[in-house]
C-alpha cells in the first residue's frame, strides 16, 4: 500500500521559460478584473525574481455599467467603455506591461480571430455559465495537437466559479505533465478537468447571466467581498505552483458566508 503523500510538480516551463509565460484571462467581471490586479502583481514579482513575467490577453465582450461600479472598480469616467480595453488600458499604465485587451468571447466558435487561435500556456476563466466551460473544455482538450513548442503549449486551466456567498477554484492540467522521480511523494501527472469531474453536478444547473440593473441589485446576486477573495486566493494557488514548483492542492471550495475553506488535494 503506498502511504505517500501525493504532489503534482509543475511543468518546468513554468519555473524555468525563456519566455515570458502566456496567459488568457476569460471574464473581466466581478472575479476576472481582480484577478487582472493580481496576475499584474504577480507578474512585477516575478521580473524581480529574475523570471521573465507573464503576458496576458485579457478577453471580454461586454462594456462597463453603472451596475459594475463598486463591486469591480470602474470609474464614472469608464461607463461605456468595453470592460477589457478599460481594464488593460488601466493596467498598462501602472505596471509599465504591454498586455492585450480582447473585446470578442472565447469560444470555439471564433477561434481564428482570436490572438495565437486561443492558445496560452495558462488559462484562467471567470465565467458566468456553465455553457462556457464545457466549451473551453471542448477547446482545451484538443488544442495542443502536435504542438511541441513549449512557448505555445498549454499547461494548465484554472477555473473560477461563485455564487452569492460561496465560489471555487480548480486547477486542470491540459495535458499529462511529466513528473520528476520522487521517493518523498506519489507524484500525480494529470489533474482532471472540473467538466470532467462534476459534469452531472454542472449539467444540472441552468445559466443564469442577465445582467443587473443596478449595484444594489448586482449585490442581491453576488456578496461584496466574494469575487475579491476568490481572486485572490486563486491567484495564490498560482503563485505557489510557479515559486514552490510543486502543489499538493489543486484547489479550494470556499464559503464566506460561514469563513469555511475546504482545500481540495491532488490525486
Amino acid at each position: 500500500m503506498n502511504t505517500q503523500s501525493a504532489m503534482h510538480y509543475a511543468h518546468n516551463y513554468l519555473i524555468n521559460p525563456a519566455n515570458p509565460i502566456t496567459v488568457n484571462l476569460i471574464g473581466a467581471g466581478g472575479t476576472g478584473s481582480r484577478m487582472l490586479t493580481e496576475l499584474a502583481r504577480m507578474n512585477h514579482s516575478f521580473i524581480a525574481l529574475g523570471h521573465p513575467g507573464l503576458q496576458v490577453n485579457l478577453f471580454d465582450d461586454d462594456v462597463v455599467t453603472n451596475a459594475n461600479q463598486g463591486r469591480q472598480l470602474f470609474a464614472d469616467a469608464e461607463v461605456g467603455l468595453p470592460k477589457a480595453v478599460a481594464l488593460i488600458n488601466r493596467t498598462n499604465r501602472f505596471f509599465g506591461t504591454n498586455w492585450k485587451a480582447v473585446t470578442e468571447q472565447f469560444s470555439t466558435a471564433n477561434l481564428n480571430s482570436l490572438p495565437n487561435r486561443g492558445r496560452a500556456n495558462i488559462y484562467i476563466s471567470c465565467v458566468d455559465t456553465v455553457s462556457a466551460r464545457f466549451d473551453m473544455a471542448d477547446f482545451l482538450k484538443n488544442c495542443n495537437g502536435n504542438n511541441d513548442f513549449e512557448r505555445n503549449k498549454s499547461l494548465y486551466w484554472l477555473d473560477l466559479g461563485n455564487a452569492q456567498n460561496t465560489g471555487q477554484a480548480i486547477l486542470s492540467t491540459i495535458s499529462e505533465i511529466k513528473q520528476p522521480d520522487s521517493k518523498l511523494y506519489r507524484t500525480v501527472p494529470s489533474l482532471p478537468m472540473l467538466t470532467d469531474e462534476f459534469k452531472e453536478l454542472l449539467q444540472a444547473q441552468s445559466d443564469n447571466n442577465e445582467p443587473s440593473c443596478s449595484l444594489a441589485q448586482a449585490l442581491e446576486k453576488q456578496d461584496l467581498f466574494i469575487n475579491a477573495t476568490l481572486a485572490s486566493m486563486g491567484a495564490s494557488l498560482l503563485w505557489k505552483l510557479f515559486r514552490e514548483g510543486m502543489t499538493a492542492q489543486r484547489g479550494f471550495f470556499l464559503n464566506l458566508g460561514t469563513f469555511r475553506l475546504e482545500p481540495i488535494a491532488v490525486g
